[in-house]
């Protein structure tokens, strides 16, 4: 059985150390250890801040990247619409600029694989020009997710 890879990229509004994007910034420990205590999850891509706030994934150093996997669809909609991880999802124009294109998919990995940043960048690239496929996808491309319908809000900043 396939298990499910994520990216999620964002723009901050504001410089890291700005005082305005502090309540995100002292979140992240948080939800990141409600992540890792979900039921379903797997791994996710950390770097020296152990979180992956210190990765430059993009050439605009306020751009920032999340990847994880998960055994299932529905364990990533529960972590992310089920948890006070929805909380932050909420107020995500406060801290993020509104994105020119998607700035989420998934893909299906073999179980214990680790996508690299490239890999991540590389799937969604492939999203925004080809639109959803079994390369990568949203949440729509799947069946199984529910949540997402009722939970999301309108399209602003990083969704």
């Amino acid at each position: 059985m396939k298990h499910l890879a994520e990216v999620n990229i964002a723009r901050l509004k504001h410089d890291a150390d700005d005082p305005r994007v502090a309540p995100f910034f002292n979140a992240l420990d948080k939800i990141n250890g409600i992540a890792e205590r979900s039921e379903g999850f797997q791994w996710r891509y950390t770097d020296n801040s152990g979180n992956a706030t210190d990765t430059q994934a993009t050439d605009n150093p306020r751009v920032i990247i999340n990847v994880s996997t998960w055994d299932s669809v529905e364990s990533l909609e529960t972590f992310v619409w089920g948890t006070i991880h929805r909380q932050f999802y909420q107020r995500r124009e406060d801290w993020f600029d509104l994105m020119e294109s998607m700035h989420f998919c998934m893909w299906w990995i073999e179980p214990g694989e680790e996508p690299t940043i490239d890999d991540a960048l590389a799937r969604l690239e492939h999203l925004n020009q080809h639109g959803d496929s079994d390369h990568a996808f949203g949440w729509s491309y799947v069946p199984q997710a529910t949540r997402w319908r009722s939970a999301r809000c309108n399209n602003v900043a990083a969704e």
